[in-house]
């Protein structure tokens, strides 16, 4: 037995390793299957002095990908940010594997993807008959209804929108119109969105929406050009008998870091509730830290409060570091707590809620809370993000000023 187990072994080690195929660089047309749908997007694979690197798009936006692995036929790449990650067999000018969000149990996809397909669509008509304004009604599977604001626009090649609501918008979505049904799609590395849209008549539509794994909701549409949410400053605030905002979480080091600390003295500071597992988080998080390299001086500060998936310190900053250096944020964060708005309105109790990831609230010179802002209106809503961006600066100018 022990020669039978030398032989073997000696079989093993002298066997050659498989050789790399590497990945064809240019266009690909990925899909996830989920709940029945295949989501389609696209992404661009680069190679530069053996290195590779992935763009994923969606829609108008290019997101980086630069930790991928190749062994043998076997791929392995990470999404964005995102604790997710791709794994698939390379054949020649096919990927077949699964889409894995690493902090769920059992959140397991199929993926596949073909070499050489340009667009999300072999045939994208073209068609303006959803364009508009619509109000928005969503039903989930217990009967729970939230609103909305649709938002589609049609070109050339298709139609893009997206859907906004008072906690935040659903990104970019993009898709096409055949006879009298619209398709929308999103994929940014987390978010799997697939819209199916019937028009009623010209004011009224219905629709379904899946997204991820499991949820499923209807919604009705009605046209109204003067639709409008709550207003995003009202929607979170100081309970009664509070003046301020206190707390102690420890940063990227592990120290301790309150408002009382004297290097937010006099100054005005934002504070960024957030988690990196959160594309709307994403969003803010480009936003403010492209503000904040164009307006740093010594009298405003940012600082991200960071509520991530699992209640482990070490697992939360390796994704707040991951973040940071993808994303090149510049200003710092502290580890708060668990990626729930429960979660988070116990470690602010203050607030009367914390009702989105993100939330931001900002605070002037001398010390009192100014302006809280619930959710975030992203590049996707357009004009609502042109507001935004116009109002935080002239308010944050104002502050400056005092």
């Amino acid at each position: 037995m022990f020669c039978l187990l030398a032989l073997i072994a000696i079989f093993i080690s002298c066997e050659e390793p498989r050789p790399e195929l590497g990945l064809k660089s240019g266009i690909w047309r990925g899909e996830i299957s989920a709940q029945g749908n295949s989501i389609p997007f696209n992404f661009e694979v680069k190679k530069d002095e053996g290195a590779y690197e992935i763009l994923l798009i969606n829609g108008k936006e290019k997101l980086k990908i630069d930790r991928i692995d190749i062994f043998g036929d076997s791929l392995f790449f990470d999404m964005h940010i995102f604790d997710i990650n791709i794994k698939a067999k390379i054949d020649q000018e096919k990927l077949s594997g699964s889409y894995s969000k690493n902090y769920a149990e059992g959140y397991v996809l199929p993926f596949k993807a073909t070499y050489g397909k340009e667009g999300r669509f072999d045939n994208k008509p073209a068609s303006n008959e959803f364009d508009g304004t619509w109000e928005t009604t969503f039903t989930d599977k217990n009967g729970k209804n939230t609103s909305a604001i649709g938002l589609f626009q049609s070109d050339s090649t298709g139609i893009n929108g997206t859907f906004l609501s008072k906690t935040g918008d659903y990104r970019f979505l993009d898709g096409y119109v055949e006879k009298d049904t619209m398709h929308l799609y999103s994929f940014d590395g987390n978010h799997i969105y697939k819209f199916k849209v019937q028009k009623e008549n010209d004011s009224i539509l219905k629709g379904e929406f899946w997204s991820g794994k499991t949820s499923y909701k209807t919604f009705v549409s009605v046209k109204n050009d003067s639709a409008r949410l709550p207003d995003a400053n009202s929607l979170t605030y100081l309970k009664e008998g509070y003046d301020e905002i206190d707390f102690s979480f420890p940063d990227l080091e592990g120290n301790l870091i309150s408002l009382k600390d004297q290097r937010y003295e006099n100054k005005v500071v934002i504070l960024q509730i957030l988690g990196t597992w959160c594309p709307n988080c994403m969003d803010e998080t480009r936003f403010l830290s492209d503000w904040y390299r164009k307006n740093k001086s010594e009298e405003v500060e940012i600082l991200g409060l960071a509520y991530e998936i699992r209640p482990d310190y070490n697992y939360a900053k390796e994704r707040v570091l991951t973040m940071k250096d993808k994303m090149n944020v510049p200003y710092d964060f502290v580890i708060a707590g668990t990626s729930s708005t429960k979660s988070a309105s116990e470690s602010l109790p203050m607030l009367n809620k914390v009702i989105s990831f993100p939330t931001s609230i900002i605070i002037d010179k001398k010390g009192k809370v100014r302006r809280i802002h619930t959710g975030f209106s992203g590049p996707a809503t357009g004009v609502y993000y042109e507001e935004f961006v116009d109002d935080f600066n002239q308010f944050m100018s104002s502050l400056l000023n005092e």
